[in-house]
């Protein structure tokens, strides 16, 4: 599906939404309100539907990953090749997800994430930078730049959330709001993870970073739930509300997943 999605990508005279659409010869493209959809890609009327209610990041994103169900459905091999390994829900799961691939292999070119590395080195400010160039979210630069990386990094992108309540709090308060973790990934090879919800201390410099809105790095750690902490090089990349993070584990990190 990457091998696809990049040669569609190749040939395309850009990459904002008229230039994607270029290689689709007879494929409308229409926004509209979807409610909860997306978007979808209709086959047999050759129109791609955008819902025209959502971010114009995401509407990029589901442009791209619709676009990659029209190369999937034109191709006839690897088409064959999915019917013959999956069926039912699974089969429809397993193309949901190749159809993600091929929209991040449409939208950032491996160009672009060897210059935010070369760059920036496995850090927060590569991330930001990579959300930024390629104007994709964030969760979809953090997963391509950790799947990209070769030093033992975890990413994960910070932002201010509700915590939630617990038994016995009272209905009738507001839950305390807190710096947590909204979504995090490893690159290839590391065994640890940072789960969704996990508190970054006060005193953390990801914390700092917020705060002052300036871009901090210096030996730290990785704030796991349970409280232990690995210590790690942290790069904090204040973007707007929110901040982009890198954790570089040192080399021989044996401490047990958490």
């Amino acid at each position: 599906m990457k091998m696809l999605a990049a040669d569609y990508a190749a040939r395309l005279p850009g990459l904002d939404t008229h230039s994607l659409m270029h290689g689709l010869d007879g494929v409308q493209l229409t926004f509209m309100p979807m409610g909860d959809r997306d978007g979808a890609y209709d086959p047999e009327h050759r129109v791609i539907l955008v819902n025209s209610r959502v971010r114009p990041e995401r509407q990029r994103f589901t442009l791209a990953h619709e676009i990659s169900h029209a190369l999937l459905l034109g191709d006839d091999d690897l088409l064959s090749d999915l019917h013959d390994a999956y069926e039912g829900d699974r089969l429809e799961q397993v193309i949901e997800t190749l159809c993600n691939v091929g929209a991040a292999a449409l939208l950032i070119p491996r160009t672009l994430i060897d210059e935010m590395l070369s760059r920036f080195g496995p850090t927060g400010r590569a991330l930001g930078e990579l959300s930024r160039r390629a104007d994709i979210s964030a969760s979809t630069a953090l997963y391509t730049l950790a799947e990209h990386t070769t030093e033992p990094v975890l990413y994960a992108v910070c932002a201010v959330a509700r915590l939630p309540m617990d038994e016995g709090d009272d209905e009738g308060e507001r839950p305390a709001k807190a710096l947590t973790v909204r979504v995090s990934s490893a690159a290839p090879g590391v065994k640890y993870s940072l789960r969704p919800g996990t508190p970054i201390p006060d005193d953390h410099p990801v914390a700092a970073a917020l705060d002052t809105r300036l871009p901090i790095t210096q030996d730290s750690y990785v704030p796991f739930r349970s409280g232990r902490r690995m210590p790690a090089q942290v790069d904090a990349f204040p973007d707007r509300h929110r901040v982009m993070a890198s954790f570089l584990l040192p080399v021989r990190a044996e401490a047990a997943p958490v």
